[in-house]
């Protein structure tokens, strides 16, 4: 059986990837709290083996140490899914708060880079291997308000075509995952606990779950082996774009 390691498997787009994978593959979920971490996985031990890891991804020491912890079985990695990302505020560049852009690279795109660095000599070797990398439609059609979010994403989408050069001979397929609309806790985060705000966003139409996109990605690292689905871009029927959608008020 294969095994797969999850970032920010704790909540939606992570632990639906999480469920949809477990009847086939042994689970590492990873996230920044432990009391999460342990209830998904006491609810797919059930189904498969799991094991977890606790760290922030922006910390490089602290992604570093927890992967050097996996124990010798746990060793081999097949799947790396770098789900793990999120938005801060919604303002233009000049009035943004210059932490939560720093917060935006610091998980977007360092994260992705050292969760990948220090997972691939688990991965290399093998002749096979697959990364699935989260972006956004964001990070292909930059929008105002969101030039810094745009930007980590434009560079996870830039990051995830490099890889897939520099791990060819390697036999490691890389693929890019551009979500639309997806009704999860992300509009909650980005306007940091407006409930109100952040249901305004999914109002008029029917988003994206967390459960389309962890459908899409079990397709993804499903295929054959010789089959390397490189980009793929998912949206809710109402939507054609980054910013158009649209809604029956």
């Amino acid at each position: 059986m294969k095994t797969a390691l999850i970032t920010g498997a704790t909540s939606g787009i992570g632990k639906a990837t999480a469920q949809a994978l477990a009847p086939n593959h042994r689970l590492i979920l990873c996230g920044r709290n432990t009391a999460n971490l342990t209830a998904i996985q006491d609810e797919l031990a059930k189904i498969t083996e799991v094991t977890t890891l606790t760290f922030d991804v922006s910390d490089k020491k602290a992604t570093f140490d927890a992967i050097a912890t996996l124990p010798a079985n746990w060793q081999t990695i097949d799947v790396l899914i770098n789900n793990a990302g999120n938005a801060h505020g919604l303002a233009t560049f000049q009035e943004a708060s210059l932490d939560d852009l720093e917060a935006m690279i610091d998980i977007n795109v360092k994260g992705i880079i050292y969760v990948t660095k220090a997972l691939l000599p688990l991965m290399m070797g093998k002749g096979s291997g697959h990364i699935v990398n989260l972006s956004s439609i964001a990070g292909k059609e930059a929008y105002q308000n969101g030039t810094i979010y745009c930007a980590s994403k434009a560079a996870v989408e830039a990051f995830s075509k490099g890889l897939r050069y520099d791990l060819l001979s390697e036999g490691i397929k890389v693929t890019n995952v551009a979500p639309g609309a997806v009704e999860t806790d992300f509009s909650l985060v980005r306007f940091k606990g407006d409930s109100d705000r952040a249901a305004q966003v999914y109002q008029g139409y029917t988003p994206l779950v967390a459960e389309d996109i962890a459908n899409a990605i079990a397709y993804i690292i499903n295929q054959p082996e010789h089959v390397q689905i490189a980009d793929i871009t998912v949206f809710p029927k109402a939507q054609a774009g980054a910013t158009t959608i649209h809604k029956k008020m």
